[in-house]
This record gives structure tokens, sequence and C-alpha cells, in this order.
């Protein structure tokens, strides 16, 4: 895809296709000084652009099969347009609508949301709840062999690994679990992209023996937001399946932008993975052992065991409940610092150490931890925190059937019993507490109020405040 762009630009073409901007000859000049003129000037049409309108050239096809080939996959596909996407076009290459799939219940809104867009019925699979840390965890093999039991018609399962906190399920396990029943596993391992390019990282899908595995490589790789990638290995789903859905959900106008960071970002691992991955594992080992020494601060690793199967040590737990303040307020305080963080809960955030992280990186966030120390934080009542039992839901409609049913808001104290409209994810990770279809209980209401007078953010409801729900008239 690099060279490709290369020699479209040497050749000086003119296109009088999308986009309108004509590589940047029309684009604003303000735009142009911020987002520089190479950006433009490499964003062009794959299709009769990039190549030919038969893509007879091969360009795309040959990306793609250099990246399977690093990961050791049988298939590879690009995306454009996220994992968001790429999920849901691998639940549809297994289970259509009215069918059953499994699914790990500590789902992104985005699985969620291809079910309602699909109608497949999910027989959730209960994730292995921390009571003590108030954290959830991968389900394992045990889970799934239940879950199998009690649905054997299911058509598969859709596993998400590793969590917004680095831990990771026992993929080996479950891959055999749902092979014994003849059952495909597709894994959700958007945060994985770079378990392939070095052996100190867990376990990678393909080698963990999974059927299918979404990635996203602009999480922790090198690729473009939006930038996702399938990987393919076996013949339990159809490759030919897996493209057609994707194309029903995928854009036409695909970007050669982000194309080209896909397939930068696997030359650079192929060629530097072990070095680069080394050198941040080295860093994050760094963080992790400072992080300790910092008065009412904690990065809890091993605790995650023996619930998590293992944990990618270069996304780093900070718990912050020493210090007697939220996730939300630690966060909120290292923003103001032009520090940035990932998740945030009732107590603890998450950071990611990559392979583009230095000395100089690690060194200023280790100062702004340092900072929280010594900062008057406002005090603030605790969040009122559900069990794992309590966060178990009935499910009394299917997502898709609650989501498009006729609907009323209702104050949220008043919602005890009804059957949720909308979907309520704390975010991030954006995690729903609660989905469509789903009952609310007096535990999760308490939890969301509590939650949201503490801090937490809530993306996807229709009123964010959670003054009123979304449910089903």
């Amino acid at each position: 895809m690099l060279e490709a762009i290369e020699a479209y630009r040497r050749a000086g073409g003119l296109a009088f296709t999308p986009p309108g901007h004509k590589q940047g000859r029309g684009a604003d000049p303000r735009v142009l000084d911020l987002l520089g003129r190479d950006a433009f000037a490499s964003d062009l049409l794959t299709l009769n652009g990039l190549d030919d309108r038969r893509m007879s050239r091969g360009i795309l096809s040959q990306a793609q099969e250099l990246m399977a080939d690093a990961v050791d996959a049988d298939h590879t596909f690009f995306s454009t347009c996220g994992s968001s996407l790429s999920v849901k076009s691998a639940m549809l290459a297994v289970a259509g609508p009215g069918e059953r799939l499994l699914v790990s219940r500590n789902a992104h809104k985005s699985v969620v949301a291809g079910l309602v867009i699909s109608g497949v019925h999910p027989v959730w699979v209960r994730p292995r709840y921390d009571e003590e840390h108030h954290l959830a965890h991968p389900p394992g093999p045990e889970e799934t062999k239940a879950a199998l039991a009690d649905a054997p018609e299911v058509k598969g399962m859709l596993l998400i690994t590793p969590t917004d906190y680095g831990t990771c399920a026992d993929i080996r396990g479950v891959a055999r679990a749902c092979h014994d029943a003849g059952k495909p596993l597709i894994v959700d391992e958007a945060w994985g992209a770079h378990y392939p390019f070095h052996d100190d990282l867990p376990t990678w899908a393909m080698d963990g023996e999974a059927d299918l595995c979404v990635t996203s490589t602009h999480k922790m790789g090198g690729g473009l937001e939006q930038a996702s990638v399938f990987h393919l290995r076996g013949d339990r789903v159809s490759p030919d399946v897996l493209k057609a859905r994707e194309d029903l959900l995928g854009t036409t106008s695909t970007s050669a932008l982000l194309f080209a960071s896909l397939d930068g970002w696997r030359r650079q691992m192929v060629e530097h993975g072990e070095e680069l991955l080394g050198k941040a594992l080295t860093l994050a080992a760094r963080v992790r052992e400072e992080i300790e020494g910092i008065p009412g601060l904690h990065a809890p690793a091993e605790e995650f065991h023996p619930l998590a199967f293992e944990h990618d040590p270069l996304k780093i737990v900070i718990d912050v409940a020493g210090l007697g303040i939220t996730g939300y307020q630690a966060a909120d305080r290292l923003a103001e610092g032009h520090l940035h963080t990932g998740l945030s809960d009732h107590r603890r955030i998450a950071v990611q150490i990559t392979h583009a992280d230095d000395e100089d990186t690690v060194s200023a966030l280790l100062r702004g931890l340092r900072g929280l120390v010594d900062h008057d934080f406002e005090r603030r009542p605790p969040v009122d925190l559900p069990s794992g039992a309590e966060l178990t839901l009935e499910m009394r409609m299917l997502p898709r059937d609650a989501f498009f049913a006729d609907a009323e808001h209702v104050p949220l104290d008043k919602a005890e019993g009804r059957v949720s409209a909308e979907m309520i994810s704390p975010y991030p990770p954006g995690v729903p507490a609660i989905a469509p279809g789903e009952v609310f209980t007096g535990a999760i209401i308490d939890y969301l109020l509590t939650g949201v007078r503490t801090g937490m953010f809530i993306y996807d409801a229709a009123d964010p405040e959670l003054g009123t729900v979304r449910v089903v008239a």
C-alpha cells in the first residue's frame, strides 16, 4: 500500500473522482497548516485510484496476504470502519437473525449494537467476577462448557479478551471447549494486535486455536484510528461468507491512508517488533515498580490471577483508592496536566505503554501520578457497587426487539422491573451496565445513580445524566 501511494504521487496523476479535495488542492489552507499537506496527498481512492477498477494489480490483497503471513493466519481482511464494525461482521459470519450465539457479557457496546442490528439471540456467558476488587475478567473453559451444555443449539461463541484492564482469557481452553462441541470461536481481541510480535505478551488468538479474531491496530499498534483487521484460520468460518458480511456493513469508500497505516505497522513489527516491544515491556515494568513507591497508589497485576488466565504487562491498572479518591477524579486531574488516561472507574485508572513510549513520556506520567498525592481533592460519596450476582440481569426481550420497541422515558429511580430499551454504558470502557431487553433491578439503579453522582460518564443513554431512562412501553 505504501509503495503504491508513493508511485501514485510520483506519477503526478490527476483524479476526476472522490475525494473532492483532490490531494489537498481544494483543502482550506488553514486545515492544511494543521493536518499537513501530505495527509491529503495520500488520501486516495483504493478502487480506480490507487488500483484500477478491477483491482487487477492486487495491491490490497498483497498487503492482506503479508499481514496474514506475519501473524500466521490463513486469511486476513483489512477494515477501515474500526473493530466496532469488524466485530459485527464477524458475528454475522457465524450466526444469523434468530440464531443463538454464546457471547461474553463483558462485551463492548459495539457487540450489543451488533446483536441489535442482526437479530442474533445472545446466550450470555458471565465473566469471572472478583468480588473483592469489583472487577470482571473473561470467562474460561468451565463457564463455556456449562453454557454449551445449557444451549447446545448455539452457532458458536464470541469471546472478549483482553478486557480494557488487560486481563485475558484462556483462549486455547475456550477454543477446545467450543471445538469439542463442533462450534467456532470468534475472539474480539481489539486490545491485542501486538500479541503476535513478542513472546512475553499474552497468547495471541490464532496461537490459541481461535477460528476468527478481530483486532484494532490503532489501540496498541501503529495503525491510524479506525484501522482494524480480521484474521481467520481453519475452515469453521468461510472466508467468502466473512467477506460478504463485511461488504454488507463496511464502506465502499475505503481509505488508502488507513490501509497504508496497517501495512506500514505490519512491516515495522515484522522487522523490529521484538526489539520495540521489548523496550516497551522494560518501560512498563519500571512504571509499575515506581507506582508501588508512590504513597496511596498501587499497580495490581498478580491479584488478577487465578480469575484471569493472563495479563498484558503493557496495560497498567492503577488503583487510587488509597488516596481516598475515585478513578474519575484521578483521570480528570491528570487531564488538567495534559496527561490522558484510558478507562477510569470507581477506584482505578488504566494507562497503556506501547512501542511509541520512551523515557520522556513515562517520566511525565510518573510526575503526574506523584502530583495526585499532594492535590486537595473534593471528597465524594462512594459508588454503590453491585455484586457479581446482582450484575446478572434477566433478559426478558431480545436486544433487537427491545431497542426497536415502542418506548417511554421514566425516572431512573422508578425504573425497577422495567425492560430497558437502550444501552447504558459507563465509558470508557463502554461495557453496558444494562443492555436493551434486560430488566432494571434496584441494585443496578443504585449503581448508576451513585455512579453518575460520583463522576461516572454515560456515553450512549438518551439522557447522559440519567434523570430518565428509556424503557419499553
